[in-house]
């Protein structure tokens, strides 16, 4: 369940110009669409070893410079994109943080994951050229726009940009299979217990502490993606507290002794 994680502000530290194939881009015209601003070079961003591959060359760089022509400010509440929606970009996470939601046919929503900077979004449009299900911010975010038909492009030249998007890919691949694994074999506490330590290590990829972050998401959105109800989160929250493992106050949580969070 590698996307059920923490968010923070945008991280300082690391753990994702040549014209694109060498053919002239179209000329932009007119207002860039709502939301969307120019773009820092990739190859200054400080999320740069999260999100991209290591050891490209400048030239490589500045290729993947040219296709990432814009970022796009996404408000609390806001939907970057809606199932149903064509599929034409994927996204790189900047500042923020996103829970991916699936609506069923009786209203139901259902949260899928939680995205937070240097992790990638949209990728679930690749196998039928539309969105599956809706982002939406949890708090004020910013993602970078990769429209998919130039990173193809870049992908069929860049050896290592190839294997990159096939990782994410493959990610994507490993977080469903993983969280299937958690809903159907593990005990509430269990699954919480799994949830923040996933939290703990990708805070601490990003140069964040470890053992003490704050949650965007709040527990009601938590146990939609753990399959638990509200009451049974706060519930398992309480029961982790009073055996000395975690410490919390509100949304922030401290973890008091990650061994004995991992035996749970």
């Amino acid at each position: 369940m590698t996307s059920a994680t923490a968010c923070a502000p945008a991280a300082s530290t690391s753990s994702t110009a040549i014209p694109l194939a060498y053919r002239p881009r179209p000329t932009v015209t007119g207002s860039p669409p709502p939301g969307t601003r120019a773009v820092t070079n990739c190859s200054a961003c400080s999320l740069h070893p999260i999100c991209m591959p290591p050891h490209l060359s400048t030239t490589e760089l500045a290729r993947l410079d040219a296709i990432v022509c814009s970022t796009r400010i996404v408000r609390r509440g806001e939907t970057l994109y809606r199932a149903g929606d064509k599929f034409k970009s994927i996204y790189a996470v900047r500042v923020g943080c996103f829970k991916t939601v699936i609506t069923h046919r009786d209203g139901h929503e259902q949260v899928t994951g939680f995205h937070i900077a240097g992790e990638p979004l949209g990728l679930d449009g690749v196998c039928s050229d539309e969105q599956n299900c809706d982002a939406i911010a949890l708090e004020d975010s910013k993602v970078c726009v990769i429209p998919f038909d130039l990173l193809e492009d870049l992908c069929h030249d860049v050896k290592a940009m190839q294997q990159h998007v096939h990782r994410m890919m493959s990610g994507e691949i490993v977080r469903e299979s993983g969280l299937m694994m958690m809903l159907g074999t593990m005990t509430a506490q269990q699954r919480v217990a799994a949830f923040l330590l996933n939290l703990s290590k990708r805070m601490k990829t990003r140069g964040y502490s470890s053992a003490e972050f704050n949650l965007r998401m709040t527990r009601e959105e938590i146990g939609s993606y753990l399959g638990l109800k509200l009451e049974t989160v706060s519930r398992m929250f309480s029961k982790l507290q009073q055996a000395g493992v975690i410490d919390t106050n509100g949304k922030q949580v401290h973890i008091l002794d990650s061994e004995k969070l991992a035996g749970v």
